[in-house]
This record gives C-alpha cells, structure tokens and sequence, in this order.
C-alpha cells in the first residue's frame, strides 16, 4: 500500500463501519472477515485501524478484539450505575454545562484536520437516511467538538458523559418520522455552531452551542413535560423506553 492510498481506505473503513451502524463499544469482526469484506490485505487493514485508533475512532484489547469507540477510562464499570441513578432532564444540565466550554476551546485550538472532521461529519448528518445514522455522526461531531480543545483531560470527560446519557433510559419523549427531516433544527445549529469555530470566535461558538443544546431540551423534554399530569414530579417518572434521538 502506498502512502497516498492509506488515507483513502481509511474513509471507506470510516463509511463501512457507518454503514453497519456499529453501538458504542461493539466488537468489530475479526481482521480477516474485515479485509475480505473491504479487498485489502490484512497489513493494509491494521495500518488503517491503527489511524482510527489514533483519531479515538476505535480501541483495541489484545486477546479479546477491537470496539467501537474511544477506550474506556478505568472508571468505565461505574457509568452505567451513575445513568441508573440520573435522568434526562439530569443529562441535559451536565451538557449544557459542558459542551458550551469545549466549543469555545475548539474555537480557540481547533486544527485544520479538526476541522476537516467536523465539515465531513456535518455531511453525512445531512445525508443521513436512517435515526441510527444521524444519531452515530451527530455524536462523532460533537465528539470532535471535544477534540478540537486539545484537552485529553476534557475528550475524557466527555466521553464519560456520553456514556452516561447513553445508559439513561430516555422514555418515549417525542414521536419521530422514520427518517430525520430535510428541515431539522440541529443542521442549521450545527452549521451556526461550525462557522463560529471556523470564525474563531469563542463567544459565538460558545453561544451557539448552548442554544443547540437548549434546543434539544425543548424538542426532547418539554412535550412530555405538558402531557404529565400537575402532581407528577417532573422528570423523576418518565415511562422507559429509550427515545430514537437523544443528541
């Protein structure tokens, strides 16, 4: 494999492993089922993983595979007892408190591949057909948001909320088409969101963020919140089933 055509196996594994829609944290098949499915040779394979493994993309364990996902902190265990004793309303405070923050770093330290990344997963938000699409790029945005702070500490912490929201039970909050709208409020947040960065304007980015998040809040929670009865304590009790859009 020449140097040039590493970068462009390494989009067509990214598109592959959007495509099998892959949760947080699966087990990717083995290395050989891989190469055969993308016609490479397993070397080819492992210099591609090894860059996706750089970008936090995915992880790997020796003897037992490669996941999904940025590694686990050595706290990882305890995540889903902390979403079991949250809920929503709970996850949405925590964003708003931090992702504003990592907005206004990235707009500060973003790189150019920074923000490559961010223009690509923008994108394929857009073009996604399927929740499960849009939901998988809209997380890799905003988890390229994080890296774009430079932060290692902060990319942490982000990723350790994201799993928490992850193990919250959502409740059934709003009803969604089967496909995510041409006019869906996120793409023009995330475009308003983008340019801040790309501006370099850490007010903006900071400002634009939290009105997408506030956004999602209101889009997410307060439909159900009118549709609960006045004595109900808002939002201990909500029914569990998990909703098709949490970002």
């Amino acid at each position: 494999m020449t140097r040039s055509s590493l970068p462009r196996l390494v989009e067509r594994l990214k598109a592959h492993l959007a495509e099998q829609q892959y949760p947080l944290n699966q087990r990717l098949p083995p290395e050989r089922t891989l190469s055969i499915r993308l016609g490479v040779s397993r070397s080819s394979l492992r210099k591609a993983l090894a860059m996706l493994e750089a970008e936090g993309q995915i992880w790997r364990h020796v003897g037992r595979g490669t996941f999904v996902g940025a590694r686990p902190s050595g706290q990882a265990e305890q995540l889903p007892a902390i979403g079991n004793g949250t809920n929503p309303a709970e996850v949405m405070e925590a964003r708003l408190l931090i992702e504003p923050e990592l907005a206004r770093l990235a707009a500060l330290n973003a790189r150019p591949a920074n923000i490559d990344e961010m223009a690509h997963c923008i994108r394929q938000t857009k073009a996604a057909r399927e929740w499960r699409v849009y939901e998988l790029w809209d997380h890799k945005l905003h988890r390229a948001i994080a890296e774009a702070t430079g932060n290692a500490l902060l990319v942490s912490l982000f990723d350790a909320l994201n799993a928490v929201r992850r193990a919250v039970v959502w409740g059934r909050l709003r009803t969604y088409r089967l496909t995510p709208e041409l006019d869906h409020h996120s793409f023009a947040e995330h475009d308003l969101i983008f340019g801040a960065i790309v501006d370099r304007d850490l007010e903006e980015a900071s400002r634009r963020m939290r009105e997408h998040l506030l956004s999602v809040r209101r889009n997410l929670l307060e439909p159900e919140r009118r549709r609960l009865p006045d004595r109900q304590p808002w939002p201990r009790d909500l029914p569990t089933s998990r909703s098709p859009l949490d970002n």
